[in-house]
């Protein structure tokens, strides 16, 4: 699997970019929040990939966070009926915090504003998501509307780690927030993740 490109931007397009890598061009399908933070072309630029291989096509998705890319994989992976087109316009159309709020909040008509997601599926994507994100969505999105301080974000990290891992949100969150009462708020990130494992 190709992980990230580093390279020379060509192009850059709202949707896509073409970048050089020793030579050879590579196509990436972008959503429009990268897009965004995309260097001038003719600088370098590094971009987290997604490949999805096909029987017609290898295509290859690239985001500028990790959260983004790991929304989309969540979407795709997660969701019946949502495909990597619709993925990409929900990245265009939030960030993946205002996401995770929306989905916490059962926010339908936020969601099915999103071209390509409509009342339906922006039930399906809630019903389906809810208990991977929870209530941490709901604290982050608060988190976000305030300006979260540090440790918050360290703790929304660490919890978001754990589910990526495979943990219920809200076990997650318990897990994380004892190993945190255990090393004190400014331990750092992989051993709060650690420290969580082994609650």
């Amino acid at each position: 699997m190709i992980a990230f490109l580093q390279g020379k931007l060509v192009e850059a397009h709202p949707t896509h970019i073409l970048i050089d890598v020793q030579g050879v061009g590579y196509h990436v399908l972008i959503p429009v929040s990268s897009y965004d933070r995309l260097p001038a072309p003719g600088n370098v630029c590094k971009i987290l990939t997604h490949l999805a291989v096909r029987e017609d096509a290898h295509i290859l998705y690239g985001f500028m966070s990790s959260a983004e890319r790991e929304l989309f994989l969540l979407l795709v992976q997660t969701v019946s009926g949502i495909g990597p087109k619709i993925a990409l316009n929900v990245l265009s159309g939030m960030t993946p915090t205002m996401f995770r709020g929306a989905v916490a909040n059962n926010d339908v008509k936020g969601l099915s504003r999103i071209p390509g997601l409509g009342k339906k599926t922006a039930e399906r994507v809630i019903v389906e998501l809810k208990d991977k994100i929870g209530k941490v969505g709901e604290w982050e999105a608060r988190s976000d509307e305030r300006g979260a301080t540090p440790a918050e974000e360290k703790l929304g990290d660490a919890v978001a780690a754990l589910v990526a891992l495979g943990y219920k949100q809200p076990d997650a969150l318990k897990r994380i927030k004892a190993a945190q009462a255990v090393l004190g708020d400014d331990a750092e990130l992989d051993r709060l993740v650690r420290a969580g494992l082994q609650q």
